[in-house]
């Protein structure tokens, strides 16, 4: 079937810019992604990803990541579930 619909959305710039730069390491165009989005709405007849409010724990993770903060982990997966037991 021909491509002949087109869509217009307003997304911030540097948002914009990060996504395309995936997008390109992916080797698919911004076009290409959004058309595989909503395949996959039309799919699952929802969206592909949980949506959801954030508990205060969550935020505060997300607010030190982006500070700069969080821990950051060595080793396989195996041996830090290991450590957890």
């Amino acid at each position: 079937m021909a491509k002949t619909a087109s869509i217009n959305a307003r997304i911030e710039p540097t948002i914009k810019a990060k996504a395309e730069t995936i997008f390109a390491a992916l080797g698919i165009s911004a076009s290409d992604a959004i058309g595989m989005f909503y395949r996959q709405v039309a799919f699952r007849k929802g969206l592909p990803f949980d949506v959801c409010v954030p508990n205060a724990t969550t935020l505060a993770a997300l607010e030190e990541l982006e500070r700069g903060g969080g821990e950051v982990v060595h080793g396989s997966t195996r041996q830090l579930f290991d450590e957890l037991k």
